[in-house]
């Protein structure tokens, strides 16, 4: 089931503590897509985004989507800590719904050119649509599936062996098709598909590209890690007809 977020323009699908698994605009509302270039530590590049929102006469509550960047991947617990502030930052900013988070996120660790500090690189809010077609935006999904026991487990754990690659991508191409069915998308809606890894997935990429139906636009791939330590691949996705750049310096 989706939950409203009648102030903002969109509704989500529930997830964890801190985030949702993703959004999609509701009637009369299209999400839009704003990269900062160059991203900003966070609290700059919250601020950042809140005066580009009230700039366009949009409310906080109208903010469905960032993207994170970290230093290095965390520890269970170092994550844990890490989302308290960021719990608290959108408790502050009014966006909790029914004790839940709305906003989706990805949250990852560049390999190659790194970031000194925890980093907006970017946000999707709700706006007035000016044309027709759904649009959305899903969390970043990592290799975690249903174990033996039912709870939730890192598949292929410390395997990064092609096989266990291809194992890890499956578990997520499971998990984001199971998202995409409950807003009543598919994979060809998608107007662009970001795969994180550090890991040589070119072999993979013909199935990869067949199997979500993106065959035309193919996927952007960032030499990035997903932010927990022992995950090793991450996927998101999004449809959206506006994609714009903010300076943010």
């Amino acid at each position: 089931m989706l939950l409203e977020n009648p102030k903002g323009g969109y509704r989500f699908i529930a997830g964890g503590p801190a985030f949702s698994a993703g959004c999609v605009a509701s009637a009369g509302f299209e999400i839009v897509h704003a990269a900062l270039r160059p991203a900003m530590p966070l609290n700059a590049g919250f601020a950042r985004a809140e005066r580009y929102l009230a700039g366009l006469g949009r409310p906080r509550e109208a903010l469905c989507g960032i993207h994170l960047r970290i230093p290095a991947p965390l520890t269970p617990a170092q994550f844990e800590e890490f989302n308290r502030p960021y719990v608290d930052g959108m408790k502050d900013w009014g966006l909790v719904i029914d004790g839940r988070i709305p906003v989706a996120r990805t949250n990852v660790a560049p390999e190659a050119v790194q970031v000194a500090v925890p980093a907006l690189a970017g946000f999707y809010f709700a706006a007035p649509a000016d044309g027709p077609g759904a649009t959305f935006v899903l969390s970043g999904a990592a290799e975690v599936a249903p174990g033996a026991s039912g709870r939730p487990e890192v598949v292929a754990r410390g395997d990064v062996s092609p096989p266990a690659i291809a194992r890890k991508l499956d578990a997520v191409l499971a998990a984001l098709s199971g998202h995409l069915e409950k807003i009543g998308a598919g994979w060809a809606d998608a107007t662009a598909v970001n795969l994180y890894t550090v890991h040589d997935v070119h072999p993979l990429m013909p199935s990869l590209l067949t199997r979500f139906s993106a065959g035309i636009d193919g996927l952007t791939w960032h030499f990035a890690r997903p932010p927990v330590i022992g995950l090793e691949v991450e996927i998101d996705l999004h449809a959206v007809r506006r994609s714009i750049v903010i300076d943010g310096r």
